[in-house]
């Protein structure tokens, strides 16, 4: 009961993170949070017994810079939805390419990365695309951070979030 999640919300009710029933507690005891939803739970003390919350809403705005996707294969690969960037073919066997190789100055990064097939990447062999006669479908971006990123350890047993989380 005590380690029950708990979602906390910026003052605009933006999902900040998720934290602990105790740590929920002492923010709503110290004046820095409200109460949104409570859960079924009661905790109790020696003098006192407190409804354990299942949302609470901070009193004053926390002002944080957005959450980057993390550069990762597997992250390239849901950017470019699976598809091989050269030949367009939906595939689970990809593998990473540099647009311009490291070796000629590519540097490994959101924009000189795409998911390749290994026939392409075969192909390409370690050289610019234009040189191996390929072209790029799409050209490599920094994919928008999603509320997967945010919220991305939700439990699944608190249906109570969800008309907090579902517009983030």
């Amino acid at each position: 009961m005590i380690n029950s999640s708990v979602l906390v919300l910026n003052q605009n009710y933006e999902p900040l993170n998720v934290c602990r029933a105790r740590r929920a507690v002492v923010m709503l005891w110290g004046g820095k949070a409200e109460v949104l939803e409570n859960n079924s739970d009661v905790m109790h003390s020696p003098s006192i017994s407190v409804r354990v919350p299942s949302v609470i809403r901070l009193v004053y705005m926390i002002k944080r810079p957005r959450i980057q996707r993390r550069l990762s294969r597997r992250e390239v690969f849901v950017r470019d939805s699976y598809t091989c960037q050269y030949c367009g073919q939906e595939t689970r066997d990809l593998t990473i390419d540099h647009v311009m190789p490291r070796f000629l100055g590519g540097e490994h990064t959101w924009e000189n990365l795409v998911s390749a097939c290994k026939t392409c990447n075969q192909r390409k062999a370690g050289r610019p695309p234009e040189i191996a006669g390929m072209k790029l479908r799409l050209k490599p971006f920094v994919p928008p951070p999603g509320p997967h990123y945010l919220m991305c350890q939700l439990p699944k047993d608190h249906p109570e979030w969800q008309k907090y989380v579902g517009n983030w």
